[in-house]
């Protein structure tokens, strides 16, 4: 299978156009050639017209080219009419996404009104009980002529008054029946929005568009690739557009890390049609940071022909880390061989953040570049070792993109029957002018984090951060939001919506401040139950809106405390953390 044209040189995946709204009144073309379109979601109650009125005035303000809000019932799809009505009397044409989980009927109302219906398989016409059951052919054919019966009558709908519908999977939101047919894997988000699109298909409907969203930006990675293969097998007619996201990447440096690896990754391997990173925070923001990542991708991803292409090294579609030989980096420090993914920095970062390292921190340089035996090469080319010991990285300079630059690498030593541990560079040359230091995040995010998920690497370095200490933590930032190493708490939160039923970026800040010393420690937090169970099923605990004023707390996917007043309930939560023995004191600050 195939997921793009090339994985060492940038070709953009050439996609079907859709339709969204009216071309002559401010609607616009997704897909096909057109630039990467830009969106966000309001954060406010759907009914409350005039402040859903105002957010979206905002978020066009700031570039935002589609807008979604949510329609959790009949009631609030109606109130769409309302909201489109006042935003065109202000000469305001963004196009509307109706954002439908469980009620076919909510959606048939927005549909009236709205240029965009994204349903969610997993919730849209099925249950989620987390329930066992085995499934004959005949039985779960006959589920899928009950979705069938539930979806034609939208797309008959959106066909016949020229809407598009976004076929949104998410990990956390996977239908019983495909959990039980396929697991909880790629495969079975992929095969769920299939199902959906041979409906739409079957009924001669077009104008829709795919998404795979996970808070896990390496299974985000795997599903998208799985998906553009899946549909690449299927026939040339099925090249629909694609929305990237990371759902419940947090807030702060962490979202923006999680959204950079996720959707930088697939941008720079040519596939991707719209984008939103989800932030807990103001939507605005999500825009600035989708400006700023769609900026850096022609700079990270070459065009240029690469002469001698080898085979990938790696499975693209199921994550495994290249297996490589052990190397002593520092006395009694080893990475290879399935060491932890070290973190190594240049002496002159050495020299100053050295001195205020504190015995039991847990950020710290653990090796020094220039005092390591690591062999520069030109991946382009067969080169000799010295040992199988050797850390072997890509020389500075070399004319690639970095990400192209060590996949060929990984290629070129599996080739020389090589097993030398690997060490990643976020950048080939350093910067004349320093970057600032939120470009620099991305760009050390999109390059090491699309390597990490690859698999390959033993040991990364960071240099286009210029602060010192600022490129150590982001080292190890990345590391933990690619899943390779634990140094603090992570956290899974939800961007606000229409649904949520606390504030999340309050809520999220207070439990950060009690918890996040917590080193090993996933905590999910949810507003509401949409894909909380789900997105929760590898989280140690959960803080979830069951009701207005009310929260649930999980352990993984069980509920296990209910309508807890809010205002009691990060600290049943931290008596939760205690009970199952997770719990320590912080330490005093210095």
């Amino acid at each position: 299978m195939r997921y793009c044209a090339s994985p060492y040189v940038y070709a953009r995946r050439v996609t079907r156009e859709i339709v969204i709204g009216d071309l002559s009144k401010g609607g616009l073309l997704l897909g096909g050639k057109q630039p990467v379109v830009r969106q966000s979601m309001l954060t406010c109650d759907t009914m409350d017209t005039a402040e859903c009125v105002k957010q979206t005035l905002e978020l066009v303000a700031v570039g935002c080219q589609l807008v979604r809000i949510t329609a959790p019932t009949v009631k609030d799809a109606a109130n769409l009419e309302k909201i489109v009505e006042a935003l065109r009397a202000r000469q305001c044409f963004v196009p509307i996404v109706a954002d439908i989980h469980f009620k076919p009927e909510a959606a048939m109302e927005a549909a009236r009104w709205v240029e965009v219906v994204r349903i969610n398989p997993g919730n849209y016409a099925d249950s989620k009980k987390f329930a066992i059951k085995e499934y004959t052919d005949e039985q779960y054919q006959a589920e899928l002529s009950r979705i069938e019966a539930r979806f034609a009558p939208l797309v008959d709908l959106c066909k016949r008054l020229g809407r598009a519908i976004r076929i949104g999977t998410n990990h956390g939101s996977l239908s019983d029946r495909i959990m039980n047919r396929f697991g909880d894997t790629p495969l079975g988000m992929v095969e769920s929005a299939l199902e959906f699109a041979r409906i739409a298909r079957g009924r001669d409907f077009h104008n829709f568009k795919f998404s795979m969203k996970s808070s896990n930006p390496k299974v985000m990675i795997e599903c998208y690739r799985l998906l553009v293969a899946r549909l690449d097998e299927l026939g040339p007619d099925w090249n629909y557009p694609i929305h990237l996201g990371v759902t419940e990447a947090g807030d702060g440096e962490d979202g923006r890390i999680k959204s950079a690896v996720g959707i930088g990754s697939l941008l720079c391997d040519g596939l991707g049609d719209t984008i939103r990173v989800s932030l807990t925070e103001d939507s605005p923001n999500e825009i600035a940071v989708c400006n700023d990542l769609l900026q850096q991708i022609p700079l990270l991803a070459g065009d240029r022909p690469l002469v001698g292409e080898l085979p990938l090294s790696f499975d693209p579609f199921v994550f495994q880390r290249r297996e490589s030989d052990p190397c002593e980096i520092a006395e009694g420090l080893w990475c290879g061989a399935g060491h932890t993914v070290r973190v190594v920095v240049p002496r002159a970062v050495w020299e100053r953040v050295a001195p205020k390292i504190r015995p039991r921190d847990d950020v710290r340089p653990e090796a020094v570049y220039e005092d390591l035996n690591v062999l520069e090469a030109d991946p382009r080319r067969d080169f000799e070792v010295n040992c199988d010991s050797q850390l072997v990285t890509v020389r500075d300079e070399c004319d690639l993109p970095a990400i192209a630059a060590f996949r060929l690498l990984a290629a070129r030593l599996r080739r020389m029957g090589r097993r030398n541990p690997i060490l990643l560079k976020d950048c080939l040359s350093v910067e004349a002018t320093p970057l600032p230091s939120n470009i620099a995040m991305l760009r050390s995010a999109v390059v090491l984090g699309s390597l990490l998920s690859d698999g390959l690497g033993d040991a990364i370095l960071v240099r286009c951060e210029p602060g010192a200490g600022a490129s150590l933590r982001l080292a190890f930032n990345i590391l933990q939001a690619t899943g390779c190493r634990s140094f603090k708490t992570d956290y899974v939160a939800c961007p606000s919506c229409g649904r949520t039923l606390f504030n999340l970026q309050t809520v999220t800040s207070r439990i950060r401040e009690r918890t996040l010393h917590l080193k090993g420690v996933k905590i999910a937090i949810m507003g509401c139950i949409v894909n909380g169970p789900g997105e929760m099923a590898d989280a140690d605990f959960g803080y979830v809106g069951g009701a207005p004023g009310k929260i649930n707390l999980y352990v993984g996917k069980s509920p296990v405390r209910f309508n807890i007043p809010e205002d009691e309930a990060v600290d049943r939560l931290v008596d939760l953390i205690r009970e199952h023995g997770k719990w320590v004191e912080a330490e005093a600050s210095v």
